[in-house]
């Protein structure tokens, strides 16, 4: 049954869809794009923008000299845009499991090279799926920086994909996603729907799943970057999924032991405006965004990810854990509405 739905999603971005304009709902429309992002994708070829499928911008700061993963990485957008954006000494690797989307990023490298002034390509393209990333020659610890837009709902195994992606990740390198969710488990008979599943919306992760799923792996803390109500924008598929409530999250989840509640440990951290996009501030998730040479008590799980990470040389914290002050008083930034709130499952 998972095989049939994978050869129906192949099918249904391979030859079904032939520019975005042949989606069939919202779901895949793209959020607000930083004015520096938006200067390189008017760089990139026509062909690889038109047969771009995202839902968001899932591209974190401070990426130069990173070898960055991106997962379902159809016609090359992104990973062209990340092949700028980490510099000829960095490097992209896609991975996608469609031959006519693997076509046309593969054809379009050495423009891109040629372009970006690069004496060679620093990004490739490779044939895998993404539930089994060692057949797309994925070794361990091997990777920075994961991203993947709008693509990990259409895996059928959520579980092993996911397995696989903090595999190939590095000990403090990062996930960083914008998928879809929705509010409750999609029925059965609505996963099997070849439309509902190749417009990202049937194979969507409950939000609370996907907080078990990470735990089991290991993650006990994820952050939200950026969410929205997806709201379709087609009668008929509006009336198929009823009352299921589908988002576009941003998500963000370092390969750290961090604890599953936010701890109090006294730390302070601050931001010292050194990355390269960020000089004023700098947004960690939905709820901790830092002013340049501002001091802020941040929890233990912050503090690990502000300095266990590549993001560690841009702040100070000060402070050690070798006093606790027991639960820290940490949570996200006041929703708009209940439904927002539904979608909040990170411990902090």
């Amino acid at each position: 049954m998972e095989q049939h739905i994978q050869a129906q999603v192949q099918d249904y971005y391979g030859t079904e869809l032939q520019t975005s304009h042949d989606l069939k709902t919202n779901a895949c429309c793209t959020d607000d794009i930083p004015a520096a992002h938006k200067q390189i994708l008017a760089q990139l070829e026509t062909e690889v923008l038109e047969k771009y499928y995202g839902c968001g911008v899932c591209i974190p700061s401070a990426v130069e000299g990173l070898t960055v993963l991106d997962l379902g990485s159809g016609s090359g957008r992104d990973a062209y845009l990340l092949s700028k954006l980490v510099g000829e000494q960095g490097r992209v690797i896609g991975v996608d499991m469609t031959e006519e989307q693997l076509a046309v990023a593969r054809r379009h490298v050495a423009a891109h090279t040629e372009r970006f002034g690069y004496r060679q390509p620093n990004v490739e393209f490779r044939h895998g799926f993404i539930e089994d990333l060692l057949s797309a020659g994925l070794d361990d610890n091997s990777v920075d920086l994961v991203v993947s837009n709008c693509v990990l709902n259409l895996s059928t195994d959520k579980a092993a994909t996911y397995r696989e992606i903090f595999r190939v990740l590095k000990p403090g390198g990062e996930l960083f996603i914008a998928d879809v969710f929705s509010d409750r488990r999609v029925p059965e008979n609505l996963r099997q729907d070849p439309v509902l599943y190749g417009e990202c919306l049937s194979g969507a992760l409950y939000i609370e799943d996907f907080r078990r799923l990470l735990r089991e792996l290991g993650i006990r803390d994820y952050r939200l970057t950026a969410q929205r109500r997806l709201t379709i924008g087609n009668a008929e598929i509006e009336r198929k999924v009823g009352n299921i409530k589908f988002y576009s999250l941003t998500v963000r989840a370092f390969k750290l032991d961090l604890e599953d509640q936010c701890e109090d440990y006294g730390q302070v951290a601050t931001y010292l405006g050194t990355s390269p996009d960020e000089p004023h501030s700098f947004t960690l998730d939905d709820h901790h965004v830092f002013e340049t040479g501002r001091p802020v008590l941040v929890c233990g799980n912050t503090a690990d990810m502000l300095t266990l990470t590549r993001y560690g040389t841009h702040f100070r914290v000060d402070g050690t854990k070798n006093q606790h002050f027991g639960l820290f008083p940490c949570g996200p930034a006041p929703a708009s509405t209940a439904a927002a709130t539904e979608t909040t499952g990170s411990c902090c």
